[in-house]
């Protein structure tokens, strides 16, 4: 009966309830937006690597490293001698590592220079590993391994020819066209930046590097340097052991960070960020709130007749009160609908767009626990705010009279 008379009561000023509810409902996209993105690039900075006890690098920000290493973004401040590598990976500490060379691209995508153990030890999410949807690791120089994306959203198949340039930029003006790459195999989506990426061997890329032809079959090429390797240690017991032999390295400056402690100093950086734009969004939920009480207010004048007839029926006052509030509360659950709706449709459509643009896989839209309480706070704040026009109605009904003069 309550609801009933509120849903006929707001379908009878549908116009000034729908702004309302498109004010509320873009409020809450904004804030559910920005959740969902919280969550998900949280999530998908977590997964890109697992299993890994420690990344070395050149001496720099802990920061810096990971970034570049794992998630490639930035460039590393300086390389790693080939020797020293050899001399930390040969460790009795060491149970694998994985050797990693970046500086050139293709067509924007990163081009990650490597050996056969990424292929075998690299690991993300829950311990998962690489798997190929198509054909086979590189085996020869001027083989390529390509990410899922990549092949997607440049239409590479086994067999294609690719020619990658110097630089990390979209656009190159140094390409290495001599040596043609050919496409031997395509990863399976992983979500992560592995997916935007190309895997090449670490002696292609002195091969190209040292203008090597491509039809050359001398021995194998060694590298002079590497940006950076993945280390898996025997025991995570002697991980500090380790990781102050790497800081204290007297052939040259590097430095091994724990990706989990980087992590946490990521999430600090932009912690600041994040609060700034949860306030904001939380200060225009409320100020869509604060129009609904002012459009139930200016509505109090007009409906001095309805709240007489209902009064002249035998409604109690408490019972105009409630309904007052139960409109608010069909109100901001319909901007709910709305926000979650706008959601949905954004993670649509611009999906594929982030994830190209910015290599963020944003999955799909999932209520996790602080947009449950995103959506419990609305419902709270609509009945705070409806207490004002609720009372007002209240007190109306006391002194109404079937002509509806107070």
């Amino acid at each position: 009966m309550l609801l009933e008379l509120a849903g006929k009561s707001l379908w009878n000023r549908r116009g000034t309830v729908m702004l309302c509810v498109l004010s509320i409902g873009i409020s809450l996209f904004v804030l559910l937006g920005i959740e969902h993105l919280r969550h998900q690039t949280k999530a998908n900075f977590t997964r890109s690597v697992s299993g890994a006890d420690l990344i070395v690098g050149a001496r720099g920000g802990e920061l810096n490293l990971l970034l570049y290493s794992i998630f490639r973004i930035g460039d590393a401040s300086n390389n790693i001698s080939w020797s020293s590598y050899q001399t930390l990976a040969s460790d009795p500490a060491v149970a694998w590592s994985i050797p990693l060379t970046l500086g050139d691209s293709h067509r924007g995508y990163r081009v990650l220079g490597t050996d056969a153990s990424y292929f075998k030890h690299y690991r993300y999410g829950q311990q998962q590993a690489l798997e190929l949807a198509a054909g086979n690791i590189f085996e020869q120089p001027l083989e390529v391994v390509l990410g899922h994306e990549v092949a997607r959203k440049l239409d590479y198949h086994r067999g294609s020819r690719i020619i990658i340039a110097h630089g990390t930029g979209s656009t190159s003006f140094s390409n290495h066209d001599q040596h043609p790459f050919t496409v031997t195999g395509i990863l399976t989506p992983t979500g992560t930046p592995v997916d935007q990426t190309l895997h090449v061997s670490l002696e292609s890329l002195e091969r190209i590097h040292q203008g090597w032809p491509g039809s050359a079959t001398s021995s194998r090429l060694q590298p002079e340097s590497i940006t950076a390797f993945i280390v898996g240690l025997e025991s995570r017991m002697q991980t500090f052991r380790f990781q102050r032999q790497v800081n204290t390295y007297p052939e040259e400056a590097l430095m091994a960070v724990l990706p989990g402690v980087a992590l946490t100093q990521l999430w600090r950086v932009v912690g600041v960020a994040e609060q700034s734009l949860l306030m904001i969004s939380s200060l225009v939920l409320l100020a869509a709130m604060l129009g609904m009480t002012t459009m139930m207010l200016a509505s109090m004048r007009e409906r001095r007749s309805e709240i007489a007839v209902l009064r002249a029926m035998g409604a109690s006052p408490a019972f105009i009160f409630f309904g007052v509030q139960i409109e608010a509360v069909i109100i901001t659950a319909l901007g709910v609908l709305l926000g979650s709706g706008l959601l949905l449709a954004a993670v649509a459509v611009g999906g594929d767009i982030l994830l190209e643009q910015f290599g963020l896989y944003v999955g799909t839209v999932e209520l996790t626990g602080r947009g449950s309480l995103i959506v419990v706070a609305a419902f709270l704040v609509a009945a705070v705010c409806a207490l004002a026009p609720g009372i007002g109605a209240y007190r109306i009904s006391l002194q109404s009279r079937l002509t509806g003069n107070a």
